[in-house]
């Protein structure tokens, strides 16, 4: 048969197998040297460049991961340096808005609270006693006794003191009482003291809390300035939650426009012509759809831009006051007709679908149907307008896209980078792997073709010892092996002879 061409033995597979075999093994071992080189070499024509490529793509993410750094650490820098200036701002408004008029109500209550105790101290005060009534009492003791005219005299003058002390005291008490008049009249001031220093202390614990965000805010820019990982790690994990928030919103906005599109496009092929199609799949109407619902959101994004509140396009900050403030009258006068325009729509959607089903109606012949589709109520109206009312308010809802946009650009910077950076690491740690695993195969074929003529190799080790053997012993009994004789410029080095 045509495929029996290589068997020596007729009708016996096996033993022209082994024929082949031993015939081959001599070939096999003579060529041991140049296969053993034929298969290092290959292994190392692949995994020298895959080692090469595996150091080129380290390098490259080194590189990357230090632009990265470079500039998560700029753009963290600026936003450390605006957060610590509205800080400073906000710190200056509640210090000129709170704290402005402090020193002269600090003079106003030092001076009414001296005056308190001024009159607190009055109202403590005892009038002393007059020295001349108890010199006179004293002298009028001391006078002999006759005829009760003493008697008469202590008489007529204890009457007197009584009378005096009577009024002194109506006096003196008639006094407390205005002092502590007095005294109640100030308690109202009391109060309103207390709650000025009460709402002094409350400022003066924001504007320490103010403070120590600043501490903190300052040792964050500290170390930004400084480079340190710690800066690193927190840009990158602030990035990476901002990212990820913004993605969310945009998602959401995405998912408002989707509704904005689906309201608005039925009414738009009335306008634009339902059997028009820029492509087969593609409608004109669906595009003029999109195409409002873009200017909405290029209008919210200067209305943003005019405000200050996004910086996507450099030269409208660059305007001066006035010019920013045309565009932002001129984006809202446009968004508010836009929104008109989506108001209009969304009630010509609802006509639209009361005459379809009309249609469908009269051409079904139910005429029941026709005069239950031509009734109105004000429960059918509902969804009208709620309609407009989207239609109204999802422009403005669009409008705020700019801002999540920016932030999202802004993040996914850093975001991308680090992914970037984690997937050119990971395929040059492939490459090394493939580079090793390579290597490993080309020993492993040269171990695999030494066991073929593993025969041949048993031989020449066996005759190498048994050389060995006889020329340790020939030294060790001193005597003298004679060798053939060679030419003395001839090289003795086996592997030059090629033997091994």
């Amino acid at each position: 048969m045509a495929g029996d061409w290589w068997m020596i033995v007729p009708g016996n597979p096996a033993l022209s197998g082994l024929v082949i075999f031993l015939i081959a093994v001599p070939f096999l071992y003579f060529a041991r040297t140049p296969m053993h080189g034929v298969i290092r070499s290959a292994t190392r024509a692949i995994s020298g460049p895959l080692r090469m490529g595996s150091r080129w793509l380290l390098s490259a993410a080194d590189g990357l991961r230090s632009r990265n750094r470079a500039v998560i650490l700029a753009h963290g820098r600026d936003e450390m340096k605006h957060t610590i200036e509205r800080e400073f701002e906000r710190i200056t408004t509640m210090v000129q808005r709170d704290l402005h008029g402090y020193p002269a109500l600090q003079r106003k209550l030092m001076d009414q609270i001296t005056k308190i105790e001024e009159d607190y101290q009055k109202t403590g005060e005892v009038p002393p006693p007059s020295g001349q009534w108890a010199d006179a009492v004293k002298a009028v003791a001391n006078i002999t006794p006759s005829n009760g005219l003493v008697e008469k005299i202590l008489e007529d003058i204890a009457t007197s003191i009584e009378k005096v002390h009577a009024k002194s005291l109506a006096e003196y008490r008639k006094a407390y009482q205005d002092r502590h008049k007095i005294l109640k009249g100030f308690t109202p001031f009391w109060r309103s003291l207390n709650q000025t220093l009460t709402q002094v202390e409350k400022n003066i614990s924001g504007l320490q809390d103010s403070a120590q965000k600043i501490d903190n805010q300052m040792d964050k820019f500290e170390q930004i300035n400084k480079g340190t990982d710690k800066a690193e790690h927190g840009l990158n994990s602030s990035a990476g939650r901002q990212f990820v928030i913004d993605a969310i919103v945009m998602g959401i906005a995405i998912g408002a426009a989707f509704v904005n599109f689906r309201l608005i496009s039925l009414p738009m092929s009335e306008m634009v012509g339902a059997g028009d199609y820029i492509t087969p799949s593609l409608k004109a109407s669906d595009v003029s759809a999109l195409v409002i619902i873009f200017i909405e959101a290029t209008m919210g994004f200067f209305l943003m831009e005019s405000l200050g509140i996004t910086h996507l396009f450099p030269k409208i900050g660059n305007l001066n006051a006035q010019m920013q403030k045309r565009i932002f009258w001129a984006a809202l006068i446009f968004l508010f007709v836009l929104a008109g325009i989506e108001v209009a729509l969304a009630f010509m959607r609802d006509l639209i679908a009361a005459e379809n089903l009309r249609l469908k109606a009269s051409l079904s012949g139910e005429a029941a149907m026709v005069t239950e589709a031509a009734k109105t109520t004000w429960v059918s109206n509902i969804p009208t307008a709620g309609q407009m009312v989207m239609g109204f308010i999802l422009p403005f809802a669009l409008a705020f896209i700019a801002i999540p946009m920016e932030s999202f650009i802004s993040s996914s910077r850093s975001v991308l980078g680090v992914t970037l950076v984690l997937l050119i690491r990971s395929l040059g740690f492939v490459m090394r792997v493939l580079s090793n695993v390579t290597k490993q195969i080309g020993n492993t074929l040269v171990h695999l073709y030494d066991v073929v003529i593993f025969l041949p190799l048993m031989v020449e080790r066996a005759l190498r010892s048994k050389g060995n053997v006889a020329e340790r012993r020939t030294k060790d009994r001193g005597g003298v092996t004679s060798f053939p004789k060679r030419n003395p410029n001839e090289r003795t080095d086996r592997t030059a002879t090629g033997e091994f």
